[in-house]
């Protein structure tokens, strides 16, 4: 069970990473947009060699992320339907309700996502000036509207992990409880009924104990 715990806690920290990466080439996508409406000069550059590889990379790891979830809710829902089924042949209903979608927003996550996606952008663009001689060093954030930009899309990203990875671990533990009720009531329904053995018959000793051994009183005298 820990194995499978922290195999879980390093596949959710990997999609949070790449979710965070996904929004950063969305802010810097936009970032330009904005500084190019507002006439500012932007350090951003999108014509790298290796931009189409890393364009190609993040939506192959997206499609691999969308496949898990999907895997992990037809897996829920199939132990879930399996648990109502059990339920409903015992005439029983199940102990929780099915969990909905809940939007919130966490402040320390919406930090994570606007620390990793604004920090991701400023050490690429440092990279990218550095390796044609500049140093930018913090002009990415300084002279542009980049920090903005992510901050609004770390609240997007924030919102949209916190209500689909919430309400996933939710629905996982709902179909794993419907499935234990029922199979605690399927085993207690199919259990056989304690027998008790009926006395038809017993000697005289055994039924009036000790006053089966007292004599009877003597006759009296006429």
């Amino acid at each position: 069970m820990a194995r499978v715990r922290r195999h879980q806690r390093l596949l959710s920290t990997l999609a949070f990473a790449l979710l965070a990466l996904v929004a950063e080439l969305a802010g810097r996508s936009l970032t330009h947009r904005v500084d190019r409406a507002l006439h500012v000069t932007s350090p951003i550059s999108q014509h790298e060699e290796y931009y189409p590889f890393l364009l190609a990379g993040v939506k192959v790891a997206v499609a691999l992320l969308l496949a898990r979830l999907a895997w992990r809710f037809v897996r829920a829902r199939a132990i879930a339907r399996a648990g109502r089924r059990a339920l409903a042949a015992v005439g029983a209903r199940p102990a929780h309700t099915t969990p909905r979608v809940r939007i919130s927003l966490s402040p320390r996550l919406w930090l994570a996502c606007f620390g990793a996606t604004s920090l991701c952008y400023l050490v690429q663009t440092d990279l990218e000036r550095v390796a044609v001689g500049n140093w930018p060093l913090l002009a990415p954030w300084l002279h542009t509207y980049a920090l903005p930009v992510f901050a609004v899309l770390a609240v997007l990203a924030a919102v949209v992990w916190g209500a689909v990875s919430r309400w996933l671990a939710e629905y996982e533990n709902y179909a794993e409880a419907t499935l234990a009720h029922a199979s605690r009531l399927t085993a207690r329904a199919a259990s056989p009924a304690p027998r008790y053995a009926v006395v038809t018959s017993a000697a005289p000793r055994a039924r009036f104990g000790l006053a089966f051994e007292c004599r009877p009183p003597p006759l009296a005298a006429s």
